[in-house]
């Protein structure tokens, strides 16, 4: 079976299990704290009125069969227990169907998620953590070596990833072609980090490198990935440094982090004994204990034979001039289209959420509430968040660019703050009435833009905002009823 072996790289086999299932940890735990406001049975997009208008067969889960916020609870306490013990390799210790099958209780689980969670879960990597989790399942246990049909899906899967992200923005924005988009990018950002405004500040021409840099590493580098050995490990390690760059300069969830471990599986093992030797780490690798299973041989092949046809999808996407970012082509979310940025924004605009207990609106002293992690406070530091995903502040920042699609969860928000609804608020860094409802509640827009270092000297600002306007005006829950009603 020496064809059906990939034994150099043992060590990207431990570090991609490993790295994928602490990714799953941090979905589950995100579905365990979010879920239910969001999508649970009194959320702001409930799943039973979602799975009531969609077929299972459009979108495969579970709770297509039945749904309870317990029954999620079960869902999101499984899937950290297991992925906890593929990250501590207790699996992997066992026959290569054991992490298969815990892999694949992972997989099934959060596509359950995915397929109800709507614009909550309509973000690419998802469909990454879900690819990248299939794939992983099938790379075996320490008892056989890494199967390297099922490697080289992984380096393919890199290879779309970026190769993807950078087409698209070549063939999008043209501040990406002229060098620009960096003057904008750090600033106005789904999610800016804690260092988001020192890169913001950096001079202009350094803001060119940086793009230039990004071009070569997402549309020349990857290639790199076609030749196994020093050059593709070379390859890995130039995305996996930019990823890190990336990681620094703001919160893009567990994108950076799930590219980095991907990327990983294209260092061969001589690589890492290389680079872990010269930090004084002596890595030996213990060889495989025998040949794989007949059985198991036969799944990999024909996983792979499935996966080469499913690939025709994104290598016409790649190709095409009409490319799309982030499709997935199949309701399993399998060998999918990345992506990410194909435009930038200009400029930020915040929608501020504000609610009074006074009894008239337009005399009212209005309290602001601060989100977790979307600027809101113009002194606060951005914290940063990821890997973890707030989907919540996501969801706004899409509301403030004009995304139609997230209306249709923003009235009923405002009705819970309404409520003080608890399991709403606990999405919430401050509740300024201290768990009490407020008699009104409206929503403001401002337009944001980093303090410059003179005007924090002065002002000790991170932020300075001005008055854009109200995007909702005032309304009690006898006003916010008639509007739900009127969607």
């Amino acid at each position: 079976m020496e064809w059906f072996d990939a034994e150099g790289y043992t060590i990207a086999r431990a570090v991609v299990q490993r790295g994928v299932a602490a990714v799953y940890v941090l979905a589950f735990v995100a579905v365990l704290r979010q879920f239910r406001p969001l999508l649970g049975e009194r959320g702001l997009l409930p799943v039973p009125a979602f799975t009531a208008r969609v077929p299972f067969r459009a979108a495969p889960s579970l709770f297509h069969r039945w749904f309870s916020d317990r029954l999620v609870a079960v869902v999101g306490w499984v899937g950290v227990l297991v992925a906890l013990t593929l990250v501590a390799g207790l699996p992997q210790q066992g026959p290569p169907w054991l992490p298969l099958l815990a892999f694949g209780v992972l997989w099934a689980l959060y596509l359950s998620v995915v397929n109800v969670g709507q614009v909550f879960y309509g973000f690419g990597w998802e469909s990454l953590l879900l690819e990248a989790g299939f794939l992983v399942a099938f790379l075996g246990s320490d008892e056989v070596a890494p199967p390297v049909t099922v490697l080289v899906l992984l380096w393919w899967l890199v290879l779309r990833l970026e190769l993807g992200a950078g087409l698209i923005k070549w063939r999008g924005d043209p501040a990406w072609r002229d060098l620009t988009a960096l003057y904008y990018h750090h600033e106005t950002q789904p999610m800016p980090g804690p260092l988001s405004r020192l890169f913001h500040l950096l001079p202009r021409p350094l803001h060119r490198v940086e793009v230039l840099a990004n071009h070569v590493t997402q549309l020349v580098v990857p290639f790199g990935l076609l030749v196994p050995g020093p050059v593709a490990s070379t390859a890995a390690a130039v995305m996996v440094v930019t990823q890190l760059w990336l990681v620094l300069s703001g919160n893009f969830a567990w994108l950076n982090w799930l590219t980095i471990v991907l990327a990983c599986a294209a260092i061969d093992d001589a690589s890492w004994r290389w680079a872990l030797g010269l930090v004084g780490v002596d890595v030996r690798v213990a060889p495989a204990a025998g040949d794989p299973p007949v059985r198991f041989v036969v799944v990999v092949l024909a996983v792979t034979v499935l996966c080469v046809w499913l690939s025709r999808h994104p290598l016409r996407n790649l190709l095409s001039r009409n490319q799309a970012m982030n499709a997935a082509f199949n309701v399993w979310h399998l060998v999918n289209a990345y992506g990410a940025f194909g435009s930038i924004t200009r400029r930020r605009t915040e929608v501020v959420v504000e609610g009074t207990r006074d009894a008239e609106p337009t005399t009212a002293t209005w309290h602001e509430y601060e989100f977790r992690g979307k600027p809101g406070d113009v002194r606060r530091l951005p914290r940063q968040y990821a890997p973890y995903h707030l989907r919540l502040d996501w969801g706004m920042w899409f509301l403030a660019i004009g995304s139609s699609a997230q209306l249709r969860w923003f009235v009923p928000f405002l009705g819970r703050l309404l409520e003080a609804d608890r399991a709403t608020l606990r999405l919430l860094a401050h509740d300024p009435f201290g768990g009490e409802p407020p008699r009104w509640v409206r929503a403001h827009l401002y337009r944001y833009r980093f303090a410059t270092p003179a005007e924090h000297r002065e002002i000790g600002q991170r932020w300075v905002r001005e008055d854009d306007g109200l995007m909702v005006d005032a309304v009690d829950r006898a006003r916010l009823a008639r509007m739900h009603a009127g969607r």
